[in-house]
Parts: structure tokens; sequence; C-alpha cells
């Protein structure tokens, strides 16, 4: 498979459950591989599945929702993962715990008044992690919907920060254009079943990035 050109934005393909949609993230050149530890959802892995992909060149993310802070740093452990992307509310004290290098920190617009309440959250959690990523929802993750740019606003955070939800080849990349965001989240967008990729709209999408 061939990679498609260099990207002017990160990647993150998230809900990984299948080796094969591993190794085409990785032939596709995406940057990183996300992993979701939440027994509810049907993208549900154990840490041996990521753990039995070594040096992939691209970042391994677990997604948590539910944990303590010492089962996240357990399974981060076992899986070999680079990165925490904290999607249960956790608090300033659990990042520090976890490694501000280490924590990509979930924040949902949708639970804030007006785009000024969400650049305050912004800056809170700024200094405790590496990214932030806002998602869809009041909660969670997995929403399989956009978020109304109306909500963020003009987002220029210090901290870098991720788009997700419900992005995919049809909308990816006016999503960026509009919102500037430097990386995006994929998933839903870029499946034919929960926790099974469809290469083609991967591609596509990963295209209509490298068009813009």
């Amino acid at each position: 498979m061939t990679p498609v050109a260099r990207k002017t934005v990160l990647v993150k393909v998230c809900g990984l459950t299948r080796r094969q949609d591993v190794d085409a993230c990785l032939q596709l050149g995406v940057d990183l591989l996300g992993f979701i530890f939440h027994p509810s959802s049907p993208r549900n892995v154990d840490p041996a599945f990521p753990a039995s992909i070594r040096d992939p060149g691209a970042l391994k993310v677990g997604v948590f929702v539910k944990q303590s802070v010492d089962q996240v740093l357990r399974i981060m452990d076992q899986a070999g993962l680079d990165l925490a992307q904290l999607h249960g509310g956790q608090d300033l004290d659990f990042c520090r715990t976890v490694g501000p290098d280490r924590v990509i920190k979930v924040l949902w617009p949708e639970r804030c008044a007006d785009p000024e309440e969400l650049r305050k959250e912004a800056d809170r959690f700024g200094s405790v992690c590496s990214r932030l990523l806002l998602d869809a929802g009041l909660s969670g993750g997995g929403h399989g919907r956009p978020l109304d740019a109306l909500r963020i606003g003009q987002m220029t955070p210090k901290t870098p920060w991720m788009l997700a939800g419900g992005l995919g080849p049809d909308n990816v990349a006016q999503a960026v254009s509009q919102l500037n965001p430097s990386a995006v989240d994929l998933n839903s967008g870029v499946e034919s079943a929960p926790g099974a990729k469809d290469i083609d709209k991967l591609r596509a999408a990963l295209e209509a990035l490298r068009a813009r």
C-alpha cells in the first residue's frame, strides 16, 4: 500500500481493534494509533493488543474513561503506550500524576456556555497536558457527529489541540480549514462497523487533508 503524501496536520486513528487496520494506518502514514480501554465500548481492547505492536513508527495512545490513576499507569506500562487520552473528566492532579508530557486532555465545548468559557478551561489544563482534544457531546466519546464550530469560536490556546467528532473523508478537510487544529482524531467516520476500519475511507480522508 502506497503511503499518502505528507499531511498538513497530524492524524490519529482511534478505536483500533484489528492488526490489519493498524498495519494499514502505518502504511498510510498515520501519526497516532488509538486504543480504547473502556469495557462498555464496542472498540474496547486488552492491553496485550497494543503491546504486541512494537516500534510502529507512530505514537500509541490509550483512551481512558473510568480508570483510577493507578490503573491508567499500569495499563500504559502493560500496553507500551506513549500517551493517555483522558475522557473521564479527570482533574489537574490526575493529569500531573500521569505526566503532563503524556496526557491528551479531552474537553467538551458543549459543556461550556460560550467560547470564552472554553478558552478558560483550555488555559486551566494547558500546563498539565501535551495536547488538548475537543470532542462532541457532553462526556465520553464516540458520538459520531461533528462539533458545532460556533461552540469553539477562534480557538488559539497555547497548548496544541486536536479535533474529534464525526470526522471522515467528506468533512475533515473543511473542518481543519475552518478551525485550524494541530491534529485530527478519526474513528467512526472511517469505519465499516464499530472497531473495523474502512481503509478506502481512511485513505480518502488523508487524501482530502493532503489536498486542502
